[in-house]
């Protein structure tokens, strides 16, 4: 089926793909051979994201200079690519699409790895007037079974009609597609330039349509595709931009972000494009096992550099990074270091800043913040130049949603949340209880957030989608948190909270407070509770913790079973069954986050299996 568009809304490819070619100049294997990075400073005007569709931001972008770099983890410049060029590269490929037998906003999927052809498959997709779809790249856990059933999972629910990925992952799409009969070709990057190409016109955007679908890393459940708008896009791009970073002309954005999750696919893909900012990249597996790359290029950067990472990336950074390392590093020009996709954990934020401070890294960098896949994307922002503060809650306090009393305390049994900052501009923050009455400052409840970056609502699920949006168009994003002075603290999950005896328990103190008491890792440590199966006490929510083991010695297995209750029974007063499994048997999601719902899943399915030690007494 051809795609039939008026007139009087399309622009006409052929033109353009002649034109950007000339001007471009492209050439593969000339490209290859004198690859150089695309500058910081241009004297294209900027613009921050004030544009009514991607397509007009790129148009616009490839005007300049500027543009994309992708690394190695060794600092070895492996692509550069202007916006002028991403440009015409994709626009090759929209015609390709276009040539095949394919609706309007038709999906599709595709593996989103760190690489040129899935940057210019996205946005081809898009100018196709297609929805591209990104997907993940494997995980540590579940390798071959958990990924082809995520990816199918994802398929279904998007209802993609083609799936793209990399030659390495082809058997794995082939399998995950098998028998979908809306997939009508899976294959990898170098097919799609192998379809026939002719001369086509690209569909003109609006602003109110769906420009992609984004999955949210955490989902266990049946997956929901979110939709956003150009509209939405646009303007969560500008607060970012122009509130949020308050970006200059000096600044440089650079990256290792999974770019199938909205703070790398959004925050340092699209963002950095949509105000024509330089982009530096490397691809997230490399920066795990050389988390130090990622500071060698922020210290070789020519000028002012702007990145984010989860707390995992900084708690990563703080373990790896020697005396030696620290003494050939120049942090000072680190503008902004974002915080965000996660609980921030303050004593992770302050030993990063300490251990960091002889390279001149300012702590004022620091810029925690808050945001989600339904609001496209940021939601709040710390203020730059400001150090990191945070407030104290009493821990026998934490679980009570709506309470009517000042949640700050001087207390020993207290727990610190971090600042994330005011709400940007045009975006409204509501706390409420459970009947939905909205709540005073400094009572923690519900989170709910009002404003043009909502998400449209998840392709194809009214049913959630009317469980997530009221009908005066607020969002309920299912965290836990409180307002002071202005200011947003998130406190946790709420799906996550564990209930004993009609007490409330948040997971992430029980896990927070074994991990630093054993030096374990983030990901290393699940809390969750079960229910019991035969008398009527066994009936009641149980909770369960999981630990990461690495002993072999029996004896040293036991005594670090009983030492792990034993804190867990000084930190929150709870009897916990405690049971150690072996190392990386915990699911992340693709953004490297625990998914403590999978755990549960796992462990009751028996996917994971507890190491088996002597019987000891629980309590």
């Amino acid at each position: 089926m051809t795609l039939n568009v008026p007139k009087d809304q399309i622009n006409t490819l052929t033109n353009q793909v002649s034109q950007d070619g000339a001007n471009s100049g492209v050439d593969t294997q000339a490209h290859a051979s004198m690859v150089s990075p695309t500058p910081t400073h241009d004297t294209l005007k900027r613009r921050f994201a004030d544009f009514a569709t991607f397509q007009e931001a790129l148009d616009y972008a490839a005007q300049g200079q500027r543009g994309i770099n992708i690394y190695s983890s060794r600092g070895e410049l492996k692509n550069s690519l202007s916006y002028r060029e991403l440009r015409y590269q994709a626009q090759r490929i929209a015609s390709k699409l276009l040539g095949q037998d394919l609706k309007p906003q038709s999906r599709i999927a595709m593996i989103a790895e760190t690489s040129q052809e899935f940057m210019c498959n996205f946005i081809g997709a898009i100018y196709a007037g297609m929805l591209p779809v990104p997907l993940p790249l494997p995980t540590s856990f579940g390798y071959h079974d958990g990924y082809v059933r995520q990816i199918r999972q994802q398929l279904q629910s998007s209802k993609a009609s083609l799936l793209i990925g990399p030659e390495g992952l082809l058997s794995y799409l082939s399998e995950a597609a098998q028998g979908l009969e809306d997939v009508i070709l899976t294959t990898t990057w170098s097919g799609i330039d192998k379809l026939s190409w002719a001369p086509a016109s690209l569909p003109q955007a609006k602003s109110d349509e769906v420009a992609y679908l984004q999955y949210s890393s955490g989902s266990t459940r049946s997956p929901y595709g979110v939709e956003i708008t150009h509209k939405a896009l646009l303007d969560n791009c500008r607060l970012q931009a122009l509130h949020g970073m308050q970006l200059c002309d000096d600044d440089r954005a650079i990256s290792w972000l999974p770019l199938y999750h909205d703070m790398g696919l959004v925050g340092f893909f699209i963002t950095p494009l949509t105000s024509q900012v330089s982009l530096d990249i490397i691809p997230t597996d490399q920066f795990v096992r050389r988390p130090l790359s990622w500071l060698r290029h922020i210290s070789q950067c020519d000028g002012n550099a702007i990145s984010y990472a989860p707390n995992f990336g900084y708690n990563l950074i703080t373990r790896r990074v020697k005396e030696q390392d620290i003494k050939s590093l120049d942090l000072s020009r680190w503008r902004i270091a974002g915080c965000g996709g996660d609980m921030i954990k303050p004593e992770v934020m302050q030993d990063f800043a300490s251990k960091l401070s002889p390279t001149g890294f300012d702590s004022r960098a620091l810029t925690p913040s808050y945001g989600l896949a339904e609001f496209t994307l940021a939601i709040t922002i710390g203020s730059p130049n400001r150090d990191i503060s945070t407030t104290a809650i009493e821990i026998d306090a934490l679980g009570d949603i709506a309470m009517e009393k000042n949640i700050t305390s001087t207390k020993t049994r207290s727990k610190h949340f971090v600042n994330c900052g005011p709400p940007l501009p045009g975006v409204r923050i509501s706390i409420r209880d459970n009947n939905n009455k909205v709540l005073q400052d400094e009572q923690i409840g519900q989170i709910f957030v009002h404003g043009k970056s909502r998400m449209r609502g998840y392709y194809h699920n009214e049913t959630e989608t009317q469980r997530a949006i009221t009908t005066d168009g607020w969002l309920n994003t299912g965290d836990a948190g409180f307002i002071k002075d202005g200011d947003l603290y998130v406190v946790g999950r709420i799906k996550d909270m564990i209930i004993i005896n009609g007490c409330n328990y948040w997971p992430q103190d029980i896990e927070w407070a074994i991990e630093k008491e054993f030096s374990l890792n983030n990901g290393d440590v699940a809390a969750f509770s079960i229910s019991g199966n035969t008398t009527e006490v066994d009936n009641m929510e149980k909770p369960v913790v999981l630990v990461h083991c690495k002993k072999k010695d029996p004896q040293e297995q036991i005594q670090l079973q009983e030492n792990i209750r034993e804190v867990i029974s000084k930190e929150t007063s709870l009897q916990c069954e405690v049971l150690l499994i072996p190392p990386r048997s915990l699911p992340l999601t693709s953004s490297g986050k625990l998914t403590r719902a999978k755990a549960r899943q796992m462990f009751l399915s028996g996917e994971i299996k507890p190491i088996s030690l002597q019987a000891v007494p629980v309590g």
